[in-house]
């Protein structure tokens, strides 16, 4: 049951950050946002993780880099969504990565993807048009953040079939810096990079950095070394949850009967799909 609760706080995180990133890059630019949000998720990263990054080899740097990079794509994109968007929206459309990691799978390295995901996948798209149809959010954003979505379940679909041969500390370390490394040449080329100013922003980069990225994965890794794969599915499927509650709670989100219904439809697509994604994943380690 602990391990259980934890994840839940991980997804209860998560949630919050939705609030606190929309709020953030309304003052501060995107890309130098996140370059700072991944300098400070390294930093809290290294003091345990440099020791180890010996211990990849070659092949590991080029795994986690690959990782780290299709997470910074991934937190680009839906973060660019969420500026156009609303929270919970933005909570919901990203939970769509449950259900589209078993089609990735599928695709990528012939995974058998069960009944119960097609049907999981055919109600998030429902539900997905009927949030995309509300004047409170913006389709522009809703897509943006579906490719981000997309992006996740690749990432997630990788780090499932290369990491587990990996020290896990030092690969996400790696996988930190790419994304810092990417992040900040995009923020200098477009001139983005300036000392952030307020504590709107560096509230929001701190959390991000420190308990979103760096301190939640750490604690992600303790809880599933001894929750079972149900367990996980459930407190995973929470992050929408918990992004419409702060959205509702913090940001005065209010998107209607036909929104929430969208979200409602999205929300049960993910729980379908869900136990489908964690047999996918399951498949996918025994292979790696």
């Amino acid at each position: 049951m602990r391990a259980l609760f934890v994840l839940i706080a991980v997804t209860a995180v998560w949630g919050v950050t939705f609030v606190q990133v929309k709020d953030a890059v309304a003052l501060y630019p995107l890309f130098a946002f996140l370059a700072l949000r991944f300098a400070i998720a390294s930093l809290t990263l290294a003091p345990p993780g440099v020791a180890r990054l010996r211990s990849l080899g070659r092949d590991g740097w080029v795994a986690a880099a690959l990782a780290g990079s299709l997470l910074g794509a991934g937190y680009a994109l839906q973060t660019a969504g969420l500026a156009r968007t609303t929270v919970s929206s933005t909570g919901f459309v990203t939970g769509m990565y449950v259900v589209l990691t078993p089609v990735l799978a599928l695709a990528l390295f012939r995974v058998h993807v069960g009944a119960t995901a097609w049907v999981g996948v055919a109600l998030a798209t429902v539900g997905l048009a009927l949030l995309s149809g509300i004047q409170a959010g913006s389709v522009v954003g809703d897509l943006l953040v579906l490719a981000g979505a997309a992006v996740y379940s690749l990432q997630i679909v990788l780090m499932e079939r290369y990491a587990p041969r990996y020290d896990a500390v030092g690969f996400t370390l790696v996988e930190m810096l790419a994304s810092f490394v990417g992040l900040l040449a995009i923020a200098l080329a477009l001139g983005e990079l300036g000392v952030p100013h307020g504590r709107t922003v560096w509230a929001a980069l701190l959390v991000t950095g420190v308990f979103a990225s760096a301190l939640a994965f750490l604690a992600q890794t303790w809880a599933q070394r001894r929750a079972s794969a149900t367990q996980t599915a459930l407190a995973f499927s929470l992050e929408p949850v918990w992004a419409a509650f702060f959205g509702f709670t913090l940001a005065g989100d209010r998107l209607g009967a036909v929104g929430w219904l969208g979200c409602a439809v999205i929300m049960a697509g993910i729980v379908t799909a869900e136990p489908s994604a964690a047999g996918v994943l399951a498949r996918l380690v025994r292979r790696a």
